[in-house]
């Protein structure tokens, strides 16, 4: 900008800058707008350097951020102003603020026209540079003519024409209907004569939007490209301002050979050879240097000229070259060249005859699985997915069952199903398959798809030598005590069907597999409760002569869940009750699977049909092309029994979404403290009280003692009423944090911090001296969106930052992209969504990791995702109350405990507490004033808006101990609702001391009282 001379525009650019803050910076703008706008209405009264000088402060206001919706007019009147200053801040300014649907561009059409064709060669720039950025239909309609006439200039000096090219190519992309380039080829190929390399580039640009649109018109151009690349292989007439690190002109190369690339073939068989010469050079002359400017440059062009040579379907002799080079890249230290080299090489699988040459490089590949950069390793992957095929199939796959144990959460679900498509493409023999797939299950059960474990039960059915096999493995995986859900599936499935045909075996009769199929029943969620009922009606049918033993344990388990609140589970156990008295006709009904009609994998199909990246792409084309293995064929049908669900649509990459059912074990007597696991009690809880839930008391490091008495047994009848438990290792999140070993060391107390953060929406999650992660959350029904704000404390970046979200089963979360970097001083917004699916008290976890300078800094951190956030507090009159209560007839919907340890609160304190949790306190229910009754409404997936209702008894003479009971319409729910409630109350009792006697219950009131109507439904 010409600034020199305008001291108003000076002082206010100085004002501005010494705001102390955005306060005071904002009353000093409005103030400068505000006498713009006063100036501005007496126009006639400016001069034309009033005029420049406040349409630059309008600028400078526009690009502090604020608002600027007057002066358009004015911006747009010095276009047609005769002197170079006045007309410079009218374009530059325009540019800035109007958009290419502006209605005041219409305005200056005519004066930018005589601009452009004027012979002011500066003002020629100026009118160029603002139709270039703009860019609107108007405007192309208008002025392209005007443009390409300057192109073809010979009058014009290169600085205008070179212009002019770039502006046409803007008004190009975005009108190409609007621009006229018919007959354009012969003048293509005149521009790509021109010795300007300035002028060159541009037109070269030009040219790959031209022929990518349409490339038949072009074909004269080809010659001419490459011709120029003969001139800069060879670096003839070459400027040195054009020379990078030695390099001429590397822009220009890489833009000719990405043209190149838009035509089909090369017939010529001179051109062909001079190209293939030009490439050639390329090729050998490449190679790793310590300049990284120079690296960057060349090997831009190197890969380009890859591509160029896959494209035109080299001789194989140039093609091992081209994978040798590959290789020999994906061998080097630096992280940017090993990634191009494995996505380059992903490429190459395209051209046919290099697959066997990639294949030598297999254990270097293999090799960059375990690379620190999560980049590098998915290119690993797409690149092992699409060599594969039936001679390297086993040692791919065995690798990425290896890898799959210490592979990123991020990765698993993407590296779980393309194992197993591998698998299923180029099996050498099914017993193989069978074996991958259950190893699959059982290393990686949270990222395994049901489609997966679908096609084992398909393959099975079609092919009866398979099924005794089948059926062993599935009886060898339940012999281990901790086993994913999705292994319960499949082996219950496997063993009703075949399970008979092991009958022999020893451990195998229908009573034994009975026995270790219905251990694992209380581990299962409602989703796995109908297969092992369909699992038990089998063994029932196979069991001949009929074991009276076996048959009522069954029928006890029919006749238990015929009550059960969910349909399908109650229907299946009605059926099967009543099909299963039908003696001898049960062998009709529940006989074995018919075979699916035989046609083409749904899995393989829609992991193909699934949009992913280019190297991907080309992967899929290869294979497509591969010879697969005859034996795996068979259909997607759902089985008739309804036990086998249609398979759904597949996604390669998703947030990993955790099971309740992990297989690590954690010590019961840990207790999650926010990033570190602290132990509070070495001895195991009592096997018949409620403490199974080991690491439930996450919002705080609390032991609760369980009632004793009747309130134990009560509780054991709850809890087998319940469908399933939250597992140890969900409780944590699936972290199992170890101690903290990182040198930096938090500011303020983490476990505090968190605790806040439970009962607001915003506040600091966590801080050191590097960075602070704060917190900014809204919560709607069963929806929540959480932004976390990374904010960097010093003045060098954070790197290596990395932040993965590990859920509980009961929440589905979705981060956005972390930076990898953190610039100095500020601060980046990750946006988080979370969805509740059902009732649950655990955590999720955020794993962060970030590195400054040599300390490498990595944490795990509790997320205020917690059972509150889902309640809305709600006032209940009595009308209300009254039968809603009368409703809950009793466990496990309405459940009662006598709670002891509390903290002595009174009741005033008591009530604000559950006021902080969303649990409204409905005062006038209950007459005595030692009471309180509370409501609120907890929303899910699963339950949608659900009525709870709290009544809370308390002993004047002991606050200590109190009765709570709580009451909703799912089980699920009260149970985790008494127990959210319960670790709020429940403090780590004192030195034993003398209880003091229970208070004597008041005489019963009359029955029109509310407080005696309430007492009595208790």
């Amino acid at each position: 900008m010409a600034l020199s001379g305008m001291r108003g525009l000076s002082v206010f650019i100085s004002d501005v800058r010494n705001c102390p803050n955005k306060e005071q910076e904002r009353v000093r703008v409005d103030k400068e707008l505000g006498n713009i706008r006063t100036r501005f209405k007496n126009e006639k009264g400016l001069t034309p350097y009033e005029k420049k000088k406040y349409v630059w402060k309008m600028l400078y206001i526009y690009m502090l951020g604020y608002d600027v919706d007057f002066g358009h007019m004015e911006a747009v009147s010095l276009i047609s102003a005769p002197k170079y200053p006045e007309k410079q801040v009218g374009y530059i300014v325009t540019s800035c603020l109007l958009n290419e649907n502006h209605d005041f561009l219409r305005l200056a059409i005519n004066t930018v026209r005589n601009d452009i064709i004027g012979r002011n060669e500066t003002f020629q720039c100026l009118a160029l540079t603002m139709v270039g950025n703009i860019g609107g239909r108007e405007f192309a309609e208008s002025l392209a003519p005007d443009v390409q006439k300057l192109i073809i200039s010979s009058s014009c000096r290169p600085l205008v024409r070179k212009k002019a090219a770039l502006c046409l190519l803007r008004l190009y992309r975005k009108n190409p209907d609007v621009v006229n380039v018919d007959g354009w080829s012969d003048r293509m190929a005149q521009l790509l004569d021109e010795r300007d390399l300035g002028v060159l580039t541009s037109s070269i640009s030009l040219l790959v939007a031209l022929v990518s649109n349409n490339h038949e018109a072009y074909w004269s151009c080809l010659p001419k490209c490459v011709k120029i690349l003969e001139r800069l292989a060879r670096n003839q007439d070459i400027p040195q301002e054009y020379t990078y690190y030695g390099i001429p002109s590397p822009w220009l190369q890489v833009k000719t050979m990405r043209a190149l690339q838009y035509f089909p073939t090369i017939e010529d068989p001179n051109t062909r050879r001079s190209l293939f010469e030009v490439l050639q050079r390329i090729l050998m002359g490449t190679d790793v240097v310590k300049n990284v400017n120079k690296n960057n440059a060349s090997h831009a062009v190197l890969f380009e000229a890859l591509a160029l040579v896959m494209h035109l379907d080299a001789e194989k002799e140039m093609m091992s070259q081209c994978v040798a080079l590959l290789g020999k890249f994906i061998a080097v230290r630096e992280p940017n060249i090993r990634y191009l080299g494995l996505e380059n090489m992903t490429r190459m699988l395209m051209v046919t005859d290099v697959q066997d040459i990639i294949k030598r490089h297999q254990a270097q590949i293999i090799t960059s699985l375990k690379d620190p950069d999560i980049s590098i390793r998915r290119r690993a992957l797409d690149l092992l997915y699409g060599m594969c095929d039936v001679s390297n199939a086993k040692d791919i796959v065995e690798e990425l069952l290896q890898y799959l144990s210490t592979a990123d959460f991020a990765m698993r679900e993407e590296l779980s199903l393309k194992a197993a498509i591998l698998a299923e493409k180029f099996a050498p023999d099914l017993s193989w398959y069978v074996d991958v797939i259950l190893q699959l299950i059982d290393k990686a059960g949270d990222f395994v798809s049901d489609d997966i474990w679908f096609r084992v039960v398909q393959f099975v059915t079609n092919n009866e030598d398979l099924q005794p096999y089948a059926a062993a493995k599935a009886r060898e995986y339940l012999d281990k005590p901790a086993i994913h859900e999705t292994m319960v599936k499949v082996s219950a499935y496997l063993l009703g069907e075949y399970g008979h045909l092991l009958a022999r075996r020893p451990g195998c009769t229908p009573k034994e597999i009975f026995s270790i199929i219905h251990e694992k029943l209380p581990t299962v969620s409602t989703s796995t409760i109908p297969i092992l009922l369909s699992t038990y009606a089998k063994i029932l049918m196979h069991t001949q002569p009929p074991d009276p033993e076996l048959q009522n344990h069954i029928w006890a388990i029919f006749s238990k869940y015929e009550s059960c609140i969910d349909v399908e589970i109650q229907q299946r156990a009605a059926e099967y009750f009543a099909l299963s008295r039908k003696g001898a006709a049960l062998m009709d009904i529940l006989a074995e699977m018919p075979k699916f009609p035989e046609r083409q994998s749904s899995l393989i199909k829609k992991a193909e049909d699934t949009e992913i990246d280019t190297a991907e792409q080309s992967a899929i084309k290869l294979r497509a092309q591969q010879q697969t293995s005859n034996a795996l064929v068979v259909s997607d049908q759902r089985p008739a029994n309804g036990t086998a669900p249609p398979v759904s649509q597949l996604s390669l990459v998703k947030i990993p979404s955790m099971s309740s059912n992990d297989s690590n074990s954690v010590d019961p007597g840990l207790t999650e403290a926010n990033g570190v696991l602290t132990v509070i009690d070495s001895q195991p809880p009592p096997p018949t009280t409620l403490s199974d839930d080991l690491l439930g008391d996450l919002l705080g490091p609390l032991a609760i003692e369980g009632p004793p008495g009747t309130s134990i047994k009560s509780e054991q009848n709850l809890m087998a009423g319940l469908e399933s438990v939250s597992s140890t290792a969900d409780n944590l999140a699936l972290a199992p944090v170890e101690e903290q070993a990182n040198s930096v060391q938090p500011i303020g107390s983490i476990a505090e911090r968190f605790h806040a953060l439970c009962l607001k929406d915003s506040g600091i999650l966590y801080e050191d001296p590097y960075i602070q992660i704060g917190i900014k959350a809204e919560w709607r029904a069963h929806h929540g969106r959480l932004v976390l704000f990374l904010g960097n404390k010093n003045t060098s970046p954070l790197i290596s930052v990395q932040a993965l979200i590990l859920p509980p089963s009961h929440l589905k979360m979705e981060l956005s992209l972390v930076p990898d970097t953190i610039p100095p001083r500020a601060q980046v917004q990750c946006p988080l969504e979370v969805v509740n699916l059902r009732p649950s008290r655990d955590v999720a976890v955020l794993d962060l990791s970030y590195k400054f300078g040599t300390n490498m800094v990595n944490f795990k951190l509790r997320l205020p995702a917690v059972f509150n956030k889902f309640l809305q507090p709600i006032s209940v009159s009595i009308e209300e109350f009254f039968p809603q209560w009368r409703s809950l007839s009793g466990p496990p919907l309405k459940v009662q405990e006598v709670v002891r340890g509390v903290r002595p609160l009174p009741l005033l304190e008591m009530a604000n507490l559950f006021n902080s949790f969303r649990l409204n306190v409905c005062p006038g229910l209950d007459p005595n004033p030692n009471n309180l009754v509370a409501s609120t409404t907890f929303y899910s997936e699963s339950t949608r808006a659900m009525l709870c209702l709290i009544r809370v008894e308390t002993d004047p003479a002991d606050r200590t101990q109190l009765r709570m009971t709580v009451g909703s319409g799912d089980p699920i729910l009260t149970f985790e609702l008494k127990e959210f409630i319960k670790e709020q109350l429940v403090s780590i009792p004192p030195p034993s001391r003398p209880a003091a006697p229970p208070a004597q219950p008041s005489p019963a009131a009359s029955l029109t009282d509310p407080g005696a109507m309430l007492a009595g439904l208790l």
